[in-house]
């Protein structure tokens, strides 16, 4: 992968924002439709298909729970057939 391909984004959010975001994201992958999410200026597609994890992190002060979609880079970015969700998260910015 280019040096230009690589990112670290986070955005902190509500709560009413966040459950509104999953719950697009549910329908998006119940129905096994890809979605688009803009993040940083950057529209990413997320295949319907995609890998999904729940990662938990513990330390000593403090615990983290993540929910992953991962999945595999093809040419043209189009394995998925049918309509996309999209999801406008314009004011998310590139974590220092």
């Amino acid at each position: 992968m280019s040096e230009e391909r690589k990112r670290d984004v986070e955005k902190v959010y509500s709560i009413k924002e966040f459950v509104s975001k999953l719950r697009r994201l549910a329908d998006a992958l119940e129905s096994g439709k890809p979605f688009v999410i803009q993040v940083a200026g950057e529209r990413i597609r997320v295949p319907g298909k995609a890998s999904i994890s729940i990662e938990h992190e513990r330390s000593e002060s403090s615990e983290e729970l993540e929910f992953q979609l991962k999945w595999e880079l093809q040419e043209g970015n189009d394995q998925d057939e049918g309509d996309e969700v999209e999801m406008q998260d314009e004011d998310v910015e590139p974590e220092d």
